[in-house]
């Protein structure tokens, strides 16, 4: 019988670790290399095996290991050290040792080593950059890895750690492993660390291990500080599929290349060596504020990087390399990881490859952010140059060889005409993704003064700008300057253009261009780095539709949706005063409270004349009825309104370089956006934006994506789009990450079904929800008694036969998703709903998960379209879990209904003019000719109408001519008001149009 323990699971990966080395039976590196089951640069194995016995546990230290590592490698410095003490200096050397690293933590004594009496010892020696030192060559081979199971660690009680991973004697690396085969998963392994791995004990604090792995056959996270429940793991994944998680494996666990590869000694020392990094933290103001952070690369990052790098050492330069990364990435990591080791990169020929490394970021002003990134990367003092003068600075960097030169687009022209006039110098050239939006510089009268007579006007005017952006002036600037074969370029983007992709792609077979590395938006979000702003995405004519079906419910705020629902019925295009009432008061019952009342909103309008409108009419509305909040404006160059001339400064009351640092205040809630601050704006609190612009392609990612940026206590984000269809949006969205979204109302009363759902299965009881939400609600709650109260519900789900355990558990998943995406849109008023999803949103994160299940760190994506309506005139709507889709209209051509003549027509109007006072004319029966050719085109009426009775039918043909007269409202909206404003008037118009559709189908057959 095979052996499921976690016990062979441990020994599976220790194995791994001893191969090749003197501590197993298989030393020849061929036979390595052959059992090796995940491709890779690197040996895996050669690690020595070590017994808890051998631990110091005062020291933190295989002192042993130490002291034959220092011999074998510095036995002169050695000697050194002997003749400056009497007796054993052992002890004293351990303890010098044990005192720098609690002084500069475990990285700084492997790379700098220590100073002891005169004498410098190295802890570590790392592969040189050169063939050209065969001494240090000799001694990088003296390193000692070794292992110990099962070490227990502490001198306080016999706890013990699952593997200890040290480098000559150090400890480097903690694990916990878990095998699901045994009921257990990555997730116990997270809250081990969080509940019983004490950040007090020695080898816990923070420093002395470089990261702490939580592993299972499946999944990999790893933290670099240990915080008890505050503790942070992050995922450590290849990604499936492009999203989180690994690939599987046909021959080995998915998660083999953490100990084939990763913990190889060639890995680790390139980890220690080029990518573990400690720093200070700085504010907003660039000052230091004495905390320090530990860096260790995300997989992505140490992939990317290191392939980059074995391509170039290859290849060398005159190379394009397009590294797609989404939002959330690290790419400033990422930048700066790629940039030091470029620097320092040499060839088989013990060339160096590029004399200087360029990092272009799109500023005026240099992104602290990635300025700061870089320099804090840098090892040697002076390895970095930031170009804060002018193209003369630039020019003598380039010219004397800096290693690292830090500039802007703007002086793109000085790199490429220096580049191009050293033709014995080679240059990196690194692209940061950064679009000029947020300073809102536009190829085309952007920055004039814009001057039209209406909002039409302006709207067109600035409809034809299109915005040039890092992109577009480096692939004109590339182009004209030809291909240079002594210049390579490392482009970093989110959402690459067409051009981006011909430009600096790879090119496959077949003619197409693909990025260099990919890390999608799909797994960004799945991983808990961003959110998915399609998640509680919603059109105003779905959201519109939504308060339509709550006014007349009691479990509604009825108020409130008939307020917003009366002003989507008065609503013209541009009555920007309409919809700010909609904006302010949405913000005002729905957002305000979220992210614990920090919560902001950014506004996007069609022109910088409807910026100046909007914020005008916003601060009207909200001194009128007495709002705390304030709202900001941003557009660029000047604006004549009626002979006043407005800018961005003016109106907000100080200079337009504060706009971004005073949105953070918490009194500024909204911020106005004109094709400014609409990509490369980076602010958390972002949690709902108001879109009324048209949106397309690219221009819809970006910005949509303002705000995808996490924050604690942001769990999601909304849009409420005016001017844009779902479908478009999704269609822009397709290439980065494809998700269908909602596009039509959800019907709230699915609520209650859901909860029929979920009582059905007995696992909760009223009274456990009632004793859940006392405490929760409570200001003297206690966690312990939230985790009483949901015990008895996980007792009984677990006793549930696995089907049903997969049934319940969707269930309460739709049930969360829906309720939370509704909330920000409708009041409850029914108590009962509100306490269950307090209550359904806990259990859910203690329910215990199926081994093919994410564990709860990853954020799951919510799934609206599991709730949408059937009926749509765009398409039919599979109502699959998980991913929504599509799928086009039957290709079957309608039955031809034959129409009744034009008199029949003209009676109708004639008889609703009569019963109802209405002043339609003849031109109106135009409009009902059009409903009628629409309904035409509805294959499914037609089978209605054939399988049910005339009263199931009629409800159906009701819901469709609502639908249509919806979409009818911007051509015909008087037709369209009278309808909505008088029930009786429609269910006459319906009938009448029911029944002509009848007579018509039946003259067909």
């Amino acid at each position: 019988m095979v052996n499921i323990s976690e016990k062979n699971f441990e020994e599976t990966v220790t194995n791994c670790l001893l191969v090749g080395g003197q501590d197993t039976l298989i030393t020849d590196k061929k036979i390595v290399k052959d059992i090796a089951t995940f491709p890779g640069d690197y040996l895996m194995g050669g690690y020595h095996q070590r017994n808890h016995s051998d631990y110091d546990k005062n020291l933190c230290l295989v002192s042993q290991d130490v002291l034959d590592f220092v011999l074998i490698t510095q036995p002169n410095e050695w000697d050194k050290l002997k003749k400056s003490l009497s007796g054993d200096i052992r002890p004293h050397f351990l303890e010098r040792v044990n005192y720098e690293i609690k002084q500069h933590g475990t990285l700084h004594v492997l790379r700098k080593g220590i100073k002891d009496l005169g004498c410098k010892f190295h802890l570590a020696y790392f592969p040189p950059a050169t063939g050209l030192n065969p001494e240090i060559q000799k001694k990088y081979h003296g390193n000692i890895f070794s292992v110990i199971r099962q070490l227990k660690y502490s001198e306080n009680n016999e706890n013990s750690l699952d593997l200890c991973i040290f480098l000559n004697g150090l400890p480097i690396f903690t694990v916990e492993l878990k095998d699901p085969l045994t009921g257990q998963s990555v997730e116990n392994a997270i809250t081990q660390y969080r509940s019983t791995r004490d950040p007090k004990e020695p080898l816990f604090a923070y420093r002395r291990c470089l990261a702490h792995f939580a592993v299972d056959p499946e999944l990999v996270y790893f933290t670099t500080r240990l915080e008890g429940s505050k503790t942070r793991f992050i995922p450590f994944n290849q990604g499936n599929n492009l999203g989180a998680g690994n690939p599987p494996s046909w021959n080995n666990f998915p998660t083999a290349y953490l100990w084939e590869q990763i913990w190889a000694r060639d890995s680790v020392l390139n980890l220690i060596q080029y990518f573990i990094h400690e720093y200070e933290e700085e504010d907003e103001e660039g000052n230091k504020t004495g905390k320090r952070i530990l860096i260790f690369p995300r997989y992505h990052q140490l992939d990317s990087v290191r392939r980059i790098i074995n391509h170039a050492k290859v290849h060398g330069s005159g190379q394009h390399y397009l590294i797609q990364h989404s939002a959330g990435s690290g790419k400033s990591n990422s930048i700066a990881w790629l940039s030091h080791q470029l620097s320092v990169l040499h060839n088989a020929k013990n060339e160096r490859v590029f004399d200087s490394v360029v990092v272009i970021t799109d500023r005026r002003v240099l992104d602290r952010q990635l300025q700061s990134t870089v320099r804090q990367f840098e090892q040697t003092l002076g390895t970095v140059e930031t170009i804060t003068e002018n193209s003369q600075q630039l020019k003598m960097a380039m010219e004397s060889g800096k290693n690292i030169i830090v500039t802007t687009l703007q002086k793109f022209q000085v790199i490429s005409e220096q580049v191009k006039s050293l033709p014995g110098k080679n240059f990196a050239v690194i692209i940061d993704e950064a679009h000029s939006s947020q300073s809102g510089e536009a190829t085309r009268h952007l920055n004039t003064v814009l001057s039209a007579s209406s909002l039409e006007e302006a709207e067109k005017q600035e409809a034809g700008e299109i915005e040039e952006d890092i992109e577009d002036r480096i692939e004109r600037e590339i182009r004209q300057r030809g291909q240079l074969s002594n210049v390579s370029y490392f482009a970093f983007t989110a959402t690459p253009k067409t051009k981006t992709l011909e430009l600096f792609g790879t090119k496959v077979d077949g003619g197409g261009y693909q990025p260099f590395s990919l890390y999608p938006m799909r797994q960004a979000i799945e991983e808990g780095f961003i959110l998915d702003v399609l998640q509680n995405y919603t059109t105003y004519k779905a959201y519109w539709s939504l308060l339509k079906k709550v006014k007349d419910d009691p479990t509604y705020d009825r108020n409130k949706a008939v307020r917003l629902m009366m002003s989507f019925v008065d609503m013209h295009e541009h009555t920007i005063g309409k919809k700010v009432e909609v904006i302010v008061e949405h913000f005002r019952n729905q957002t305000q409270s979220r992210i614990g009342g920090h919560a902001k909103a950014m506004v996007v309008t069609r022109s910088r004349l409807h910026a100046v409108r909007y914020k005008q009419a916003i601060d009207s509305y909200m001194t009128l009825h007495g709002y705390p909040f304030k709202s900001l404006v941003a557009f660029s160059g000047k604006v004549d309104n009626d002979g006043v001339k407005y800018t961005e400064s003016g109106m907000n009351g100080f200079p337009e370089t504060k706009t971004a640092q005073t949105f953070k205040l918490d009194e500024y809630k909204f911020l106005i956006v004109a094709e400014k601050f609409q990509t490369g704006f980076d602010q958390p609190l972002l949690h709902t934006m108001y879109v009324d612009k048209k949106l397309k392609g690219i221009h819809a990612v970006q910005t949509l994506s303002r705000l995808n940026r996490v924050h604690p206590g942001k769990e999601e984000t909304f849009v409420l789009d005016f001017a844009n269809e779902a479908d478009d949006i999704q269609k822009s969205f397709e290439p980065y990450y494809e998700k269908t979204i909602l596009s039509e109302a959800t019907d709230p009363n699915l609520l209650y079904d859901l909860q029929t759902k979920l009582e059905q299965h007995g696992i909760f009881s009223n009274d456990e929800i009632n004793q859940f939400a006392n405490q929760y609600f409570s200001s003297k709650g206690t966690q312990a008694k939230l985790f009483a109260a949901l015990q008895p519900a996980i007792t009984r789900f677990k006793a549930k036969g696995k089907d049903e355990q997969i049934e319940f558990r969707g269930t309460l998943s739709d049930f969360v998703r829906l309720y939370a995406f509704l909330s920000q849109i409708v009041t409850f008023s029914d108590p009962e709903l509100e306490k269950l999803y307090a209550f359904g949103r806990f259990l859910l994160r203690r329910l215990p998960i199926e081994k093919e299940k994410l564990p709860l760190e990853i954020q799951q994506s919510i799934d609206l379209e599991s709730y949408r309506l059937d009926i749509t005139g765009s398409g039919k709507i599979t109502l699959n879990r998980g991913q929504g889709e599509l799928k086009p209209e039957d290709p079957l051509s309608p039955t031809n209904i034959i129409q009744p003549d034009i008199e029949a027509l003209s009676s109708i109007i004639k008889e609703l003019n009569e019963r109802f006072g209405t002043d339609f004319t003849e031109e109106d029966r135009l409009v009902i000719r059009q409903l009628e050719e629409n309904l035409a085109k509805i294959p499914m009426l037609e089978q209605s109408i054939r399988v049910n009775t005339p009263e199931n039918a009629m409800m159906t043909f009701r819901e469709v001519v609502e639908q249509q007269l919806q979409d009818m409202i911007d051509t015909n909206f008087k037709f369209y008001k009278q309808v909505n404003a008088n029930p009786d008037f429609a269910q006459t118009l319906t009938k009448f149009l029911f029944d002509r559709y009848r007579k018509g189908l039946e003259g067909a057959v």
